[in-house]
């Protein structure tokens, strides 16, 4: 970088500071030198030129108004040529760029302009060839990160060797991938997620009161992650930005790398839930590709039902790679596989493991409900297979359980097979039509006539009560006769005797299918 600082440290140049300035100053980086003469300079100097001057000018105007002239242009400096009839840089001079904080250096009568200028263009040549060589060695050196396998974190460590900064790498969905010289807090993670689902991505963004540059990690045109240096953008330095720049094009290969091997595993991924879902015909088939993903087909499986927290846009976020990982963190090999409506994971579950599926479970919802703000994280158990073989039957459970789980927007987020109601579970088998047919069968006529939903009201105080007319008055403020009109009236339209058991479980089970559809 060419600055006034460089010129001055070259001996032959005879330069000598007067005064430093504001800022930057003397270390301001240069745009180029500008020779003048003029009385007033400004309209032709660019913002960042070091302006020479021998003074020919104070003739016909005072030193103050030359300098706020070259201040205004934002010019970088000033540096005044002695010359037989100035042998001494004027008083005037020097005062005048104190009050403006113009940096100010003097050159000596026996050293021309031209000099500076020859020494600029070669201090400015080497700069150049520095920073291209810098480019070639670190895109060695970041190729060979990626050929070896080295990941993010061997990326990040091809920039500390060049530059002390705080890095960190976060993809989309809130993970820290790798990092150095920094770590963010879970807090810090979230604001980081936000920041790269916003469109267009921020240049910077406010990481829990930190302030971070970011860098985008792109795959198939997409933000995959993003580079964050927590430093503010303006305070990073040229040859850090294009490290950083560079590291974030090398962490999208690595992403769109780590995407393409997603993809194939996941395809076979699915492919195991097929197997397990055709049940004994594929049993050897399921086994081969579960030893693949680590998973012993020979000693007891796991399943589990996922669903992540909402992801702001009504849907619902199933990051199996994710999944995969959480679980390893516990000790734990597993297949995941992303469904369209949650995700399935094939644990291996070693005998001798001494905690309970449950609490893999809450753990497993706690750091999922971590990643992001909104919605709930779902974990369904469905149980533990002794082999591979009848998996079927586990994924079932974990998959009915799952659903049971949806309809309950207040109920629990961890559920074990065996804690479902069972008329939850027989519920959930059925098909949402099926379901909705049956609750218009015995609600549809009700519903036309009670338009206030006074007896709808009633019904369902009337069961949650079970069947007891003294307290279902007192809740709903009414006579008990006038309960019992109600409840004539509700068996008249729903044609279900409220009074019988056999009524009173259509009539609460067309309640609870209508709340699943």
């Amino acid at each position: 970088m060419l600055s006034l600082r460089r010129l001055l440290q070259q001996a032959d140049l005879e330069l000598t500071l007067l005064v430093p300035g504001d800022g930057e100053g003397a270390d301001r980086e240069l745009l180029w030198l500008h020779n003048t003469e003029l009385a007033d300079p400004g309209p032709y100097v660019r913002p960042g030129e070091l302006v020479l001057t021998n003074g020919v000018w104070l003739d016909e105007a005072d030193p103050t108004s030359f300098v706020d002239a070259v201040h205004r242009a934002d010019a970088a400096g000033i540096v005044f040529g002695l010359r037989k009839e100035t042998p001494a840089t004027p008083p005037e001079l020097i005062e005048a760029c104190r009050r403006a904080g113009m940096p100010l250096a003097e050159i000596s009568v026996e050293v021309p302009f031209t000099a500076v200028t020859r020494a600029a263009a070669t201090l400015l040549a080497e700069s150049r060839l520095s920073d291209l060589s810098g480019t070639v060695r670190r895109t060695g050196a970041l190729a060979s990160a990626i050929s070896r396998g080295a990941g993010a974190a061997g990326i990040l460590q091809v920039v500390r060797r060049e530059h002390d900064l705080p890095l960190v790498v976060v993809d989309r969905t809130g993970r820290q991938l790798a990092s150095v010289n920094a770590s963010l807090s879970p807090a810090q993670l979230r604001d980081a997620t936000r920041a790269l689902t916003r469109h267009p991505p921020p240049l910077e963004a406010d990481l829990d009161g930190t302030t971070a540059s970011i860098f985008l990690v792109t795959a198939v045109a997409d933000v995959e992650a993003g580079l964050f240096c927590l430093r503010r953008y303006k305070e990073l330095l040229p040859d850090e930005v294009t490290a950083l720049e560079q590291a974030g094009t090398y962490l999208s290969l690595e992403a769109a790398k780590q995407q393409a091997v997603h993809a194939i595993e996941q395809r076979f991924a699915a492919e195991v839930l097929d197997m397990v879902q055709a049940g004994s015909t594929r049993d050897t088939d399921a086994a081969e590709r579960l030893r693949a993903f680590g998973v012993d087909p020979t000693s007891p499986v796991a399943v589990l039902a996922i669903a992540g927290p909402s992801t702001g846009t009504g849907q619902i976020s199933h990051d199996a790679e994710a999944v995969t990982d959480l679980l390893l963190d516990q000790g734990l090999a597993s297949l995941v596989t992303g469904g369209s409506r949650e995700t399935i994971a094939f644990v291996s579950w070693p005998r001798a493991e001494r905690r309970s599926l449950r609490t893999v479970g809450e753990e497993l919802q706690r750091r999922l409900s971590r990643a992001r703000d909104s919605g709930r994280a779902l974990v369904a158990i469905g149980g533990v297979s002794p082999t591979s073989v009848g998996l079927g039957v586990i994924l079932m459970q974990a998959r009915e359980t799952y659903r049971a789980m949806q309809a309950q927007p207040d109920g629990p987020v961890v559920q074990e097979f065996g804690d479902v109601d069972s008329h939850r579970l027989l519920l959930a088998m059925l098909e949402r039509e099926t379901l909705a047919r049956f609750a218009r069968g015995v609600l549809g006529e009700l519903r036309a006539q009670d338009r206030n939903r006074d007896l709808e009201s009633t019904l369902r105080a009337f069961l949650e009560l079970d069947g007891h007319y003294g307290a279902t008055a007192d809740r709903l403020h009414i006579h008990v006769n006038t309960l019992r009109n109600r409840l004539a009236k509700l068996t008249e339209l729903t044609h279900r005797d409220v009074r019988t058991t056999a009524g009173r479980v259509d009539l609460f089970l067309a309640l609870q299918a209508d709340a699943l559809t």
